[in-house]
């Protein structure tokens, strides 16, 4: 069965993702690291420093944690601090 939402309803699924997403992109700032919201806040799109394909980086397996590089890295959404820190190695490569 197919549950359809009703108008205006708010997907709260979405919703926490975009926050995580927001709350990860905010701690890349911080430590000097161009990154943007895309793809209506479903993905974080986060620039390397050098000329590069940037990475995009999503919140997968259940809302758990944010996933790069075709999810094959990842790191807890718990510790946005601690991902951006880890990302910021990835993307300086």
């Amino acid at each position: 069965m197919t549950r359809i939402a009703p108008a205006g309803a708010v997907d709260l699924v979405r919703l926490g993702q975009e926050h995580q997403l927001v709350r990860l992109r905010d701690q890349l700032v911080l430590l000097g690291v161009n990154a943007e919201l895309r793809d209506n806040n479903t993905a974080l799109m986060v620039h390397r420093p050098a000329p590069g394909l940037p990475v995009w980086v999503f919140v997968g397996y259940g809302g758990t944690s944010f996933s790069w590089q075709n999810a094959n890295k990842r790191h807890s959404v718990d510790d946005p601090r601690g991902a951006a820190a880890v990302l910021a190695e990835y993307v300086a490569r």
